[in-house]
């Protein structure tokens, strides 16, 4: 069975903490743009960066930040240089005072040793066009994931241009941390995955932005060991039996870190997760016939139809739209991401100009905006022209004829 895949959303701290005390006519968002794709960060010469004293068990300690969200209690939601983002409570905020200009950008080089400043000893980086990755394990391995991501990097580009969607360029090369096993990957992810560490292989996390993981030759998921050659590093993966899930989960949380750093979607907007989750489904399909390990964009997920099929209930799609909760219980998970690529696939294959002009629109919700049920049902009945309980008959069909032609 393939691992459950997350991606990594707020942690409960920082969702209780707005909802107490944002409420949509008080929240004052700070360092937005509304006509543009994707958030002002740092590096943009319009956003007005602070310099905030922090107070802290360790001291009082200066930060640079663009401040994204002011809460009316003074509690401030930050964007850092690296784009990681990060709450501070009102009793931590000492002084806050304007910065002249913006700040300067780091070079791929220094933010990665900046990174490895942060990481257990013994890791290194491997710089690719559009990625830094951190690892201490081989470097062909290293190597093998930077290649699996640039290769899905040009296709999501490539794919969403064609489709009249324009995305953005990341401002910061995009950051994979992989550590060289599973126990000490599941050292530092218990922090972020609680109990579902053990579940999960990687995952992105909204509030660094990094991808993390391990080297997946020597997981215990894999039942046909492979060869210890550091020149074959990942195509040790696709020999086994399993590898369709492994890379299926490193494709999978890597589209998301591209929807969130190229202007599909915000960090901390409310996206509903039926949309991120299809779309990271749309693209997860890993091609094991070839050394390259990915190539797939529209490809049928096998194992998400499947599990459609066998699971489906009336009122399933309704209830993955009008709410996030399908995706946030262990036991409905796995139902709830089958009925997001179902849902997904069904739109895109069908109805892509709607489905990106839905996309557009969910693009433009700001940091921890509003959200409700009916403002869900609202969206998607304009941008699709049904509502979501009357399109379920339409996509079981479409889905059941797929299996029919992949027989």
């Amino acid at each position: 069975m393939r691992s459950l895949t997350l991606c990594f959303l707020p942690s409960p701290r920082i969702a209780a903490y707005f909802a107490a005390v944002v409420g949509a006519a008080l929240l004052s968002v700070l360092c937005i743009d509304p006509d543009r794709t994707g958030i002002a960060l740092a590096a943009d010469a319009s956003v007005e960066i602070e310099r905030i004293e922090v107070r802290s068990e360790a001291g009082v300690r200066s930060l640079e930040a663009a401040v994204l969200v002011e809460a009316v209690d003074g509690g401030l939601l930050v964007e850092l240089p690296d784009e990681s983002l990060k709450l501070l409570q009102p009793p931590e905020i000492v002084l806050r005072a304007t910065l002249n200009g913006p700040l300067e950008g780091e070079s791929p080089r220094a933010l990665g040793r900046r990174i490895l400043g942060e990481l257990p000893p013994g890791f290194d980086l491997h710089i690719t066009k559009h990625y830094l990755i951190c690892f201490d394990t081989q470097r062909a391995y290293a190597q093998w994931c930077g290649a699996l991501f640039e290769r899905l990097y040009e296709g999501f580009r490539n794919y969403w241009d064609k489709a009249d969607f324009a995305l953005t360029e990341p401002r910061r090369p995009l950051i994979v941390v992989i550590f060289s096993d599973r126990q000490r990957y599941a050292a530092l992810a218990q922090n972020d995955l609680g109990a579902a560490t053990d579940r999960v292989v990687g995952y992105y996390n909204l509030m660094n932005n990094r991808i993390t993981t391990f080297d997946l030759t020597g997981s215990d998921m894999l039942k046909q060991k492979p060869a210890s050659s550091a020149g074959r590093a990942g195509l040790d993966i696709l020999a086994s039996p399993e590898a369709s899930g492994l890379v299926a989960t490193l494709v999978h949380e890597a589209t998301h870190q591209l929807a969130f750093n190229c202007g599909m979607h915000q960090r901390l907007a409310p996206v509903p997760l039926w949309l991120s989750e299809g779309i990271a489904t749309y693209f997860e399909t890993p091609d094991l016939g070839s050394e390259r390990g990915w190539r797939g964009i529209g490809i049928v997920n096998k194992p998400r139809r499947e599990r459609f099929l066998a699971r489906y209930r009336p009122g399933s799609l309704e209830s993955i739209v009008l709410a996030d909760e399908p995706f946030r219980h262990a036991e409905d998970a796995i139902d709830a991401y089958a009925r997001a690529w179902a849902l997904t696939y069904f739109l895109v294959q069908t109805r892509k100009a709607a489905f990106v002009s839905y996309l557009k629109t969910i693009g433009k919700k700001q940091p921890l905006e509003d959200d409700s049920p009916a403002q869900r049902l609202h969206e998607f009945t304009q941008a699709f022209g049904v509502t979501p309980a009357a399109i379920e008959e339409p996509v079981m069909k479409f889905v059941v004829r797929l299996r029919t032609k992949d027989r």
